[in-house]
């Protein structure tokens, strides 16, 4: 954890950089402690232990701007002579400026205020991280249609703090803990073929956090891939559940980026105050969840967060704009991105995955996308997929050798349901989604 001594190290840096000619300046410190425990097959396989600390420096002087990185705090000063003399060679920039003092977070001060931080973290041993990784291995385990071949594990955890703090008075802090656990099975079934399957889960707080059931489910996974079938191309309803469904908002959100949106590199450029997507998708950055990794209540510029639609009913509300970018955009700034983008349900509450199988009826149902690519200036996307067809809301075979393709604005434009079940440990909270009349390249 970042200590009181380093805190005023940095404000006496601060101090130093404003005497030796800076007119304003941000420091950003975070430090991040870790370890890792991996198994394979059953036994430790490798355990690993790191600290990690950066000091980010952002200095504005005589209307130039230099940003700089060291993880010394012990020699602030004579860095800080030498990145003044830097940056007083770079051209001027009229946009570079610290955020306005009224937009600023006030409310972040000892750093735990969204109960992120848990304090049974200094109590977790060496001996009980190997506990945690060998006892939720599941090698050796047995199934009718398949032997298991190989399993890695891997439990970890992670202690951060950070702070945020500028010339004008700015200071903000956030802490966080993780618990974390993955695992990969490799089966084999009867005729030597070989699939492969990935679950995780993870917790800010130990007494939450349980890798009992994970590689189960690994297996699980695994093994209903057996028999795939390959199903010919065209049109189907396709159900994606919420772990792959995360990867198609992904490029939606990287689109509303400030710096996409001035460098032209977005196909969402102009879309600001437009209904470009189907009305039933609402995305909301609910950035102050209590005990939910993501949560924040500040940006990287100490910018206060706020829960606010970002998509509402297939409208755009919100690109993601720091100060610098808003400036160069003439915009008004918002925060520089989404914190912790949800999802609302769709038409009504209270339906997983099953249940929006049922209401679209036929289709492909997408549990992994494995390889492919999207272009960000057009939405154009083409992804392997992993998953099964489906009759009558009911699984009937797993799907091999498919590609769906199409465009991210005309996907969004066919949302037939939203589900209710994001697991909480994603970082975006992300149900099942289904959409209409997708394009599929099979057999």
């Amino acid at each position: 954890m970042i200590q009181e001594k380093d805190i005023a190290r940095l404000r006496s840096a601060m101090g130093f950089a404003l005497r030796s000619g800076a007119q304003a300046c941000r420091l950003t410190l975070s430090e991040t402690t870790s370890d890792m425990v991996g198994t394979l097959n059953g036994e430790v396989d490798k355990v690993s232990h790191c600290f990690d600390r950066s000091v980010s420096v952002c200095l504005f002087v005589d209307g130039k701007y230099g940003a700089f990185s060291t993880n010394r705090l012990d020699d602030m000063d004579s860095f800080l002579v030498t990145a003044i003399g830097m940056t007083r060679l770079l051209s001027e920039d009229a946009f570079r400026k610290l955020p306005a003092r009224e937009r600023v977070c006030s409310g972040a001060v000892d750093g735990n205020e969204l109960a992120l931080c848990d304090s049974s973290y200094v109590n977790v041993s060496p001996s009980d991280r190997m506990d945690f990784a060998l006892k939720a291995s599941v090698w050796g385990a047995e199934g009718e249609n398949f032997k298991l071949v190989s399993e890695e594990g891997e439990y970890s955890d992670s202690c951060s703090d950070f702070v945020v703090m500028d010339s004008d008075g700015t200071f903000c802090r956030q802490k966080e803990t993780s618990f974390e656990y993955g695992v990969e099975v490799t089966v084999e079934d009867g005729k030597g073929e070989k699939y492969s399957g990935y679950w995780w889960t993870a917790s800010p707080f130990l007494a939450d956090f349980s890798a009992a059931g994970i590689g189960r489910e690994a297996l699980r996974r695994a093994s209903s891939s057996i028999g795939a079938a390959r199903v010919a191309g065209g049109r189907y309803n396709m159900v994606v559940t919420g772990d792959a469904a995360s990867r198609l908002l992904s490029p939606v959100l990287d689109a509303l980026n400030g710096f996409s949106i001035q460098q032209n590199n977005s196909f969402l450029c102009g879309s600001l105050g437009r209904r470009v997507f189907s009305e039933a998708l609402t995305v909301i950055d609910d950035c102050h969840r209590k005990g939910e990794s993501g949560s924040r209540l500040f940006d990287s510029e100490g910018v206060a967060t706020a829960p606010v639609p970002v998509i509402e009913n297939g409208t755009v509300r919100r690109y993601f704009l720091g100060t610098y970018i808003a400036g160069k955009l003439g915009m008004d700034p918002t925060v520089d991105e989404c914190s912790r983008a949800r999802v609302c349900p769709w038409p009504e509450d209270g339906m997983d995955r099953d249940a929006v199988m049922r209401k679209v009826g036929r289709g492909i149902l997408v549990t992994g996308f494995n390889g492919g690519n999207s272009n960000s200036s057009t939405g154009d996307f083409s992804y392997g997929v992993e998953g099964f067809y489906f009759e009558n809301g009911t699984i009937v075979t797993p799907v091999s050798g498919m590609l769906v393709t199409g465009n991210f604005i005309d996907l969004f434009k066919s949302v037939a349901a939203i589900g209710s079940d994001a697991r909480k440990c994603m970082s975006r909270l992300v149900p099942t989604m289904a959409f209409e009349n997708v394009d599929f390249i099979g057999e």
